[in-house]
């Protein structure tokens, strides 16, 4: 909720930044190192023993592929590695969310879903992001609205963090 603020501050602001951001390499390096370094986290943490014998060729294999893309997928590295980072966190709110007794936990449920989903789609087409984002920093407006919007969704969120899902 808090990162939906900038836009309805200085909406000209966020939309020069949005425009800038599907390849801005220095954050795609940050986002590709941290999704690669958490999933790797999730493998050392996993007790699936079917990949006790394979977790070291996986470990070394993933290193590899996370450092690798930083080094030649260069392009749109920040989409793809926003997308990788969103699944991880949707993995995260996932599990959270599972075990509570309110139907509310729908909402949290069909939300991480729609992040996954729009990760997979923008992680094999991320020129779509750009696209997209170009279009809502054309107009002040379209930054105000999807500030406004994320304000609200997360104002939903913590009212029902605050009372069902205490």
């Amino acid at each position: 909720m808090a990162a939906h603020v900038w836009p309805l501050a200085q909406p000209a602001a966020c939309g020069k930044w949005l425009r800038a951001f599907p390849r801005n390499t220095a954050i795609g390096v940050v986002l590709v190192l941290l999704g690669t370094a958490w999933f790797e986290w999730n493998l050392v943490q996993s007790d699936i023993s079917d990949l006790a014998e394979f977790r070291p060729i996986l470990l070394t294999g993933f290193v590899v592929l996370g450092v690798g893309c930083c080094f030649f997928v260069r392009d749109y590295l920040a989409v793809r590695g926003l997308a990788l980072v969103a699944c991880l966190l949707a993995d995260v709110v996932l599990d959270a969310q599972r075990w509570h007794p309110s139907p509310l936990k729908n909402l949290i449920t069909v939300w991480a879903y729609i992040w996954v989903i729009g990760s997979m789609w923008l992680a094999v087409s991320p020129w779509r992001a750009r696209d997209w984002l170009n279009w809502c920093a054309d107009q002040n407006f379209r930054v105000r609205a999807l500030g406004f919007t994320g304000v609200a969704w997360g104002g939903l969120i913590t009212a029902l963090a605050l009372t069902v899902f205490k």
